[in-house]
Protein backbone atom coordinates (compact mmCIF):
# COMPACT_ATOMS: atom_id res chain seq x y z
CA UNK A 1 0.00 0.00 0.00
CA UNK A 2 1.14 3.55 -0.67
CA UNK A 3 2.76 5.35 2.26
CA UNK A 4 0.36 7.96 3.64
CA UNK A 5 2.67 9.52 6.24
CA UNK A 6 3.10 12.75 4.27
CA UNK A 7 0.03 12.48 2.04
CA UNK A 8 -3.48 13.91 2.05
CA UNK A 9 -5.86 10.98 2.56
CA UNK A 10 -7.99 12.37 -0.27
CA UNK A 11 -5.11 11.54 -2.62
CA UNK A 12 -4.81 7.91 -1.50
CA UNK A 13 -6.49 5.45 -3.89
CA UNK A 14 -9.81 4.15 -2.54
CA UNK A 15 -8.69 0.54 -2.93
CA UNK A 16 -5.65 1.18 -0.72
CA UNK A 17 -7.80 2.88 1.93
CA UNK A 18 -10.38 0.08 1.92
CA UNK A 19 -7.68 -2.60 2.05
CA UNK A 20 -6.09 -0.96 5.10
CA UNK A 21 -9.49 -0.40 6.76
CA UNK A 22 -10.44 -4.06 6.28
CA UNK A 23 -7.06 -5.15 7.62
CA UNK A 24 -7.53 -3.05 10.76
CA UNK A 25 -11.07 -4.36 11.27
CA UNK A 26 -9.80 -7.94 10.96
CA UNK A 27 -7.02 -7.20 13.42
CA UNK A 28 -9.20 -5.43 16.00
CA UNK A 29 -9.99 -8.58 17.98
CA UNK A 30 -6.61 -10.25 17.68
CA UNK A 31 -4.79 -10.75 21.00
CA UNK A 32 -1.52 -8.85 21.47
CA UNK A 33 1.70 -10.83 20.97
CA UNK A 34 5.33 -9.84 21.37
CA UNK A 35 7.59 -12.41 19.78
CA UNK A 36 11.28 -13.09 19.26
CA UNK A 37 12.43 -15.36 16.44
CA UNK A 38 15.72 -17.17 17.06
CA UNK A 39 17.42 -19.38 14.53
CA UNK A 40 20.61 -19.79 12.50
CA UNK A 41 20.88 -18.73 8.84
CA UNK A 42 18.81 -21.04 6.65
CA UNK A 43 16.52 -22.22 9.48
CA UNK A 44 13.36 -20.84 7.86
CA UNK A 45 12.72 -17.67 9.87
CA UNK A 46 12.46 -15.63 6.68
CA UNK A 47 9.88 -18.06 5.30
CA UNK A 48 7.68 -18.05 8.40
CA UNK A 49 7.86 -14.42 9.56
CA UNK A 50 5.55 -12.98 6.82
CA UNK A 51 2.90 -15.59 7.72
CA UNK A 52 3.19 -14.79 11.45
CA UNK A 53 3.09 -11.04 10.73
CA UNK A 54 -0.09 -11.26 8.62
CA UNK A 55 -1.88 -13.91 10.66
CA UNK A 56 -1.44 -12.14 14.01
CA UNK A 57 -1.37 -8.50 12.77
CA UNK A 58 2.14 -7.85 14.08
CA UNK A 59 4.89 -5.59 12.84
CA UNK A 60 8.19 -7.17 11.82
CA UNK A 61 11.20 -5.47 13.40
CA UNK A 62 14.61 -6.24 11.92
CA UNK A 63 17.12 -4.20 13.91
CA UNK A 64 19.44 -3.59 10.94
CA UNK A 65 16.60 -2.13 8.86
CA UNK A 66 15.38 -0.02 11.80
CA UNK A 67 18.85 1.42 12.40
CA UNK A 68 19.22 2.36 8.74
CA UNK A 69 15.72 3.92 8.74
CA UNK A 70 16.45 5.93 11.92
CA UNK A 71 19.73 7.19 10.46
CA UNK A 72 18.03 8.13 7.17
CA UNK A 73 15.18 9.92 9.01
CA UNK A 74 17.72 11.74 11.22
CA UNK A 75 15.77 11.00 14.39
CA UNK A 76 17.64 11.94 17.61
CA UNK A 77 18.56 8.29 18.15
CA UNK A 78 19.42 7.90 14.46
CA UNK A 79 21.84 10.83 14.68
CA UNK A 80 23.56 9.21 17.68
CA UNK A 81 23.69 5.86 15.86
CA UNK A 82 25.29 7.53 12.80
CA UNK A 83 27.91 9.19 15.01
CA UNK A 84 28.89 5.76 16.37
CA UNK A 85 28.93 4.19 12.90
CA UNK A 86 31.04 7.02 11.46
CA UNK A 87 33.61 6.38 14.20
CA UNK A 88 33.62 2.68 13.34
CA UNK A 89 32.06 1.84 16.70
CA UNK A 90 29.26 -0.60 17.43
CA UNK A 91 25.88 0.99 18.10
CA UNK A 92 25.23 0.64 21.83
CA UNK A 93 22.60 -1.73 23.20
CA UNK A 94 20.79 1.22 24.80
CA UNK A 95 20.52 2.96 21.43
CA UNK A 96 19.17 -0.15 19.69
CA UNK A 97 16.61 -0.72 22.45
CA UNK A 98 15.66 2.97 22.18
CA UNK A 99 15.08 2.58 18.43
CA UNK A 100 12.92 -0.50 19.10
CA UNK A 101 11.02 1.53 21.71
CA UNK A 102 10.34 4.21 19.06
CA UNK A 103 9.31 1.65 16.44
CA UNK A 104 6.73 -0.17 18.57
CA UNK A 105 4.78 3.06 19.11
CA UNK A 106 3.69 3.00 15.46
CA UNK A 107 0.07 1.98 14.63
CA UNK A 108 1.35 -1.07 12.70
CA UNK A 109 2.78 -2.41 15.98
CA UNK A 110 -0.45 -1.90 17.96
CA UNK A 111 -1.06 -5.65 18.26
CA UNK A 112 2.57 -6.47 18.97
CA UNK A 113 5.76 -7.26 17.11
CA UNK A 114 8.17 -9.86 15.80
CA UNK A 115 11.81 -9.19 16.71
CA UNK A 116 14.27 -10.83 14.35
CA UNK A 117 18.04 -10.56 14.90
CA UNK A 118 17.72 -9.10 18.41
CA UNK A 119 18.52 -9.73 21.21
CA UNK A 120 21.82 -11.45 20.45
CA UNK A 121 23.20 -11.35 24.00
CA UNK A 122 21.80 -11.78 27.50
CA UNK A 123 22.59 -8.11 28.25
CA UNK A 124 20.50 -7.05 25.25
CA UNK A 125 17.67 -9.35 26.39
CA UNK A 126 17.76 -7.79 29.86
CA UNK A 127 17.69 -4.24 28.46
CA UNK A 128 14.81 -5.16 26.15
CA UNK A 129 12.87 -6.66 29.07
CA UNK A 130 13.48 -3.55 31.19
CA UNK A 131 12.12 -1.31 28.42
CA UNK A 132 9.01 -3.46 27.97
CA UNK A 133 8.48 -3.71 31.72
CA UNK A 134 8.24 0.09 31.92
CA UNK A 135 5.37 -0.17 29.43
CA UNK A 136 3.70 -2.91 31.48
CA UNK A 137 4.37 -5.55 28.81
CA UNK A 138 6.78 -8.41 28.20
CA UNK A 139 7.99 -10.90 25.61
CA UNK A 140 5.19 -13.45 25.21
CA UNK A 141 7.00 -16.11 23.20
CA UNK A 142 10.43 -16.94 21.84
CA UNK A 143 10.25 -19.21 18.78
CA UNK A 144 13.46 -21.24 18.58
CA UNK A 145 13.99 -22.52 15.01
CA UNK A 146 16.07 -25.53 16.08
CA UNK A 147 17.81 -27.46 13.31
CA UNK A 148 20.86 -29.67 13.01
CA UNK A 149 23.92 -27.97 11.51
CA UNK A 150 24.38 -30.77 8.94
CA UNK A 151 20.87 -30.16 7.55
CA UNK A 152 21.62 -26.45 7.32
CA UNK A 153 24.80 -27.17 5.41
CA UNK A 154 22.83 -29.20 2.86
CA UNK A 155 20.19 -26.44 2.59
CA UNK A 156 22.60 -23.56 2.20
CA UNK A 157 25.49 -24.99 0.17
CA UNK A 158 22.99 -26.30 -2.40
CA UNK A 159 21.54 -22.82 -3.08
CA UNK A 160 22.06 -21.26 -6.51
CA UNK A 161 20.55 -18.11 -7.99
CA UNK A 162 20.07 -16.26 -11.25
CA UNK A 163 21.64 -12.86 -10.49
CA UNK A 164 19.59 -10.58 -12.76
CA UNK A 165 16.12 -11.96 -11.88
CA UNK A 166 16.74 -13.23 -8.33
CA UNK A 167 15.28 -16.65 -9.21
CA UNK A 168 16.58 -19.21 -6.75
CA UNK A 169 17.28 -22.92 -7.12
CA UNK A 170 18.57 -25.76 -4.98
CA UNK A 171 20.57 -28.69 -6.28
CA UNK A 172 18.42 -31.14 -4.24
CA UNK A 173 15.11 -29.46 -3.38
CA UNK A 174 14.46 -27.25 -6.44
CA UNK A 175 16.99 -28.08 -9.13
CA UNK A 176 17.12 -26.25 -12.49
CA UNK A 177 16.21 -28.29 -15.57
CA UNK A 178 19.86 -28.12 -16.65
CA UNK A 179 22.47 -28.07 -13.85
CA UNK A 180 23.97 -24.60 -13.35
CA UNK A 181 21.63 -22.92 -15.86
CA UNK A 182 18.57 -20.67 -15.36
CA UNK A 183 15.35 -22.32 -16.61
CA UNK A 184 14.00 -19.13 -18.22
CA UNK A 185 16.99 -17.39 -19.81
CA UNK A 186 19.54 -20.20 -20.13
CA UNK A 187 22.06 -17.94 -18.40
CA UNK A 188 24.52 -19.35 -15.84
CA UNK A 189 23.58 -19.52 -12.15
CA UNK A 190 25.83 -18.32 -9.36
CA UNK A 191 26.31 -19.08 -5.66
CA UNK A 192 26.49 -16.30 -3.08
CA UNK A 193 29.98 -15.95 -1.63
CA UNK A 194 28.81 -16.90 1.86
CA UNK A 195 26.82 -19.96 0.70
CA UNK A 196 29.74 -22.32 1.28
CA UNK A 197 30.57 -24.79 4.04
CA UNK A 198 33.53 -22.85 5.46
CA UNK A 199 31.66 -19.54 5.84
CA UNK A 200 28.57 -21.34 7.14
CA UNK A 201 30.57 -23.15 9.84
CA UNK A 202 32.01 -19.83 11.03
CA UNK A 203 28.53 -18.22 11.09
CA UNK A 204 27.01 -21.19 12.92
CA UNK A 205 29.79 -21.26 15.52
CA UNK A 206 29.19 -17.56 16.21
CA UNK A 207 25.42 -18.07 16.30
CA UNK A 208 25.57 -20.93 18.83
CA UNK A 209 28.13 -19.15 20.99
CA UNK A 210 26.08 -15.92 21.12
CA UNK A 211 22.53 -17.19 21.06
CA UNK A 212 22.39 -20.23 23.33
CA UNK A 213 22.73 -18.06 26.48
CA UNK A 214 19.82 -15.91 25.21
CA UNK A 215 17.66 -19.02 24.71
CA UNK A 216 18.64 -20.22 28.22
CA UNK A 217 17.72 -16.77 29.62
CA UNK A 218 14.20 -16.96 28.15
CA UNK A 219 13.88 -20.67 29.03
CA UNK A 220 14.02 -19.63 32.69
CA UNK A 221 11.05 -17.37 31.98
CA UNK A 222 9.10 -20.25 30.45
CA UNK A 223 8.45 -18.54 27.11
CA UNK A 224 10.58 -20.58 24.68
CA UNK A 225 8.94 -22.86 22.11
CA UNK A 226 11.35 -25.16 20.30
CA UNK A 227 10.33 -25.72 16.68
CA UNK A 228 11.45 -28.64 14.51
CA UNK A 229 12.81 -26.37 11.79
CA UNK A 230 14.12 -29.27 9.71
CA UNK A 231 10.50 -30.15 8.78
CA UNK A 232 8.78 -28.86 5.62
CA UNK A 233 7.62 -25.23 5.88
CA UNK A 234 3.91 -26.15 6.11
CA UNK A 235 4.56 -28.43 9.11
CA UNK A 236 6.66 -25.75 10.83
CA UNK A 237 3.79 -23.28 10.25
CA UNK A 238 1.41 -25.67 12.04
CA UNK A 239 3.84 -25.93 14.98
CA UNK A 240 3.95 -22.14 15.15
CA UNK A 241 0.14 -21.89 15.16
CA UNK A 242 0.00 -24.35 18.06
CA UNK A 243 2.71 -22.48 19.96
CA UNK A 244 0.88 -19.16 19.56
CA UNK A 245 -2.69 -20.38 20.14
Amino acid sequence: MASIANMDLADVPSLDLMTELLRRMKCANKPEKRLILVGPPGSGKGTQSPFIKDEYCLCHLATGDMLRAAVAAKTPLGVKAKEAMDKGELVSDDLVVGIIDEAIKKPSCQKGFILDGFPRTVTQAQKLDEMLEKKGTKIDKVLDFAIDDSILEERITGRWMHPSSGRSYHTKFAPPKVPGVDDVTGEPLIQRKDDNAEVLKSRLDAFHRQTQPVIDYYMKRGVVNKLHAEKPAKEVAIEIQKALS
